[in-house]
């Protein structure tokens, strides 16, 4: 059997909480000035995706699902950047994801659309 001893101090090195401090001390600044211009417009979107729901009548137990699915959304638009027909396909597939864990298609389909501006792919 493997002698674990080198594991677990590789382990506790990677986890010295002065050192991850310190990284994280040096990378603050930044990190703040991301969150707050990222934040209020990750809100608006939050926001526009609740009207959506308002409107199809959603449960308030499926608001964390399609906030999740919204979320996801946000992440290949804005994070990963995608656009385009690449876009339009990354987008079907989450909705195939959502629509076979218990959610309504035509209310992704809107926030798709009506918030993120995603048309539908051009070939099923």
């Amino acid at each position: 059997m493997a002698d674990p001893t080198k594991r677990i101090a590789n382990w506790d090195a990677g986890y010295d909480t002065a050192a991850i401090k310190a990284k994280v001390d040096k990378k603050r600044a930044d990190m703040l000035a991301r969150v707050q211009a990222q934040f209020p417009a990750i809100a608006s979107m939050e926001g526009q995706v609740k009207q959506v729901l308002d409107l199809a009548g959603a449960t308030v137990i499926e608001y964390a699902y399609y906030l999740s699915f919204a979320r996801e959304l946000w992440s290949m638009t804005h994070e990963r950047e995608m656009s385009g027909e690449a876009a339009a396909v990354e987008a079907e597939t989450l909705i195939v994801k959502w629509v076979a864990r218990g959610l309504t298609r035509s209310v992704l389909e809107t926030i798709r659309t009506g918030v993120f501006n995603i048309a539908p792919p051009s070939s099923p």
